[in-house]
């Protein structure tokens, strides 16, 4: 098939990462993708870095001249490439492919949404969403349920593909576990928690500082905390604040920018995702349950879809996360019962997966 892939996204963030992921798997697969993103950005510079075939065109422009120029350019790259489905990754210019659609491009349009916002319901979204789209890919259930109910979007043009993860790159290795426990200090009588995810407040990293605080106030001495991340949105000095505040100096490391992310989450005893909001694709937590780490987190976004109840804990709630990981540093069977629901829902979650259950509403378009 040929694939356009347009991925209009300033930073390499989930849905970045979703829509290049899935490029790679395309291409691998032997299909003919393109990329189509932003010149300048992070999302331009990985899909470089992980050998796609790349276009830039500046789709997020207001300004009219230019808009007026990427419609003629869209046309020439439809007719040059003569795609069979175009899946757009955000709302931005999704408009002017489903023009180009509606002109006789020959194409088949699909709209991948992995936004934490809901769409509005009004005219102009349900022409795009439930007329132009031949299909509508949502990442997690909440916004399924949204299309499905609010639009009423036929349930065979909507489709929920949660994303997947690289089980041979990501997948539990002792060498790994025990060479950064050892880099880092950690012995094995300690109880390491882990969070992975760029300093932001959505992130809830501060959270987590304090929930490990009132753990060791309660008793817990042998819980450890690695903070897998560097600044973004939140620096790292507002981080080590936040740190001392709680006075989990100690027992505290931040790794910054990690050269083998799997081998840092092999070494932690429970994953974290503390998120307040978003999570709309869980990259981390893919990653953490590949690896066969056990995961707490909170009900946000695609959350529910991948663990049990008893795994979560209310947002932004210290003490709700102060009393689920005490559960993980003191009672053996909870955290083997959180790692054998988590292997079986990730059994199902893995790179093939993804593409297959992809190239299935790809295939029902062409």
């Amino acid at each position: 098939m040929r694939i356009i892939q347009v991925v209009n996204v300033r930073w390499f963030n989930a849905t970045s990462w979703y829509a290049l992921f899935l490029s790679r798997l395309l291409q691998d697969a032997g299909h003919d993708v393109l990329v189509v993103a932003l010149e300048g950005t992070e999302t331009h510079d990985k899909a470089l870095a992980w050998g796609l075939n790349v276009q830039t065109i500046p789709l997020n422009s207001k300004n009219p001249l230019t808009i007026l120029r990427v419609i003629a350019r869209l046309g020439r790259l439809v007719r040059s490439f003569k795609p069979d489905v175009v899946n757009c990754h955000r709302g931005e210019s999704f408009v002017l492919w489903g023009l180009w659609k509606m002109l006789g491009g020959g194409f088949r349009l699909v709209r991948t949404r992995g936004d934490q916002r809901l769409p509005k319901d009004n005219a102009p979204n349900r022409w795009l969403h439930g007329s132009c789209a031949d299909a509508v890919i949502a990442t997690n259930s909440v916004m399924y349920t949204h299309f499905r109910d609010v639009f009423g979007i036929d349930t065979a043009r909507l489709h929920c593909i949660l994303g997947g993860v690289d089980r041979d790159k990501f997948a539990f290795t002792q060498t790994g576990r025990d060479a950064v426990r050892k880099q880092y200090g950690f012995a094995d009588s300690h109880h390491v928690v882990g969070l992975l995810g760029r300093f932001d407040e959505v992130k809830g990293q501060r959270e987590l500082i304090q929930a490990v605080a009132t753990m060791r106030d309660n008793g817990i001495s042998a819980v450890r905390l690695m903070l897998i991340g560097f600044e973004t949105a939140t620096s790292e000095a507002e981080v080590r604040q936040w740190i001392a505040d709680a006075g989990v100096e100690d027992i505290t490391v931040i790794t910054g920018h990690c050269p083998d992310v799997a081998a840092c989450i092999c070494a932690c005893d429970v994953g974290v995702i503390a998120s307040k909001w978003s999570e709309t694709i869980a990259r981390a937590a893919l990653e953490f349950m590949s690896c066969g780490v056990p995961l707490v987190s909170t009900p946000v976004g695609v959350m529910p879809d991948l663990l049990a109840p008893e795994a979560m804990f209310p947002s932004a709630d210290v003490k709700g996360l102060a009393t689920i990981l005490t559960l993980t540093a003191t009672t053996p069977e909870f955290l083997l019962r959180l790692r054998a629901a988590q292997n079986a829902r990730i059994a199902t979650l893995s790179g093939d997966d993804f593409l297959h259950q992809t190239l299935a509403v790809y295939g029902e378009q062409s």
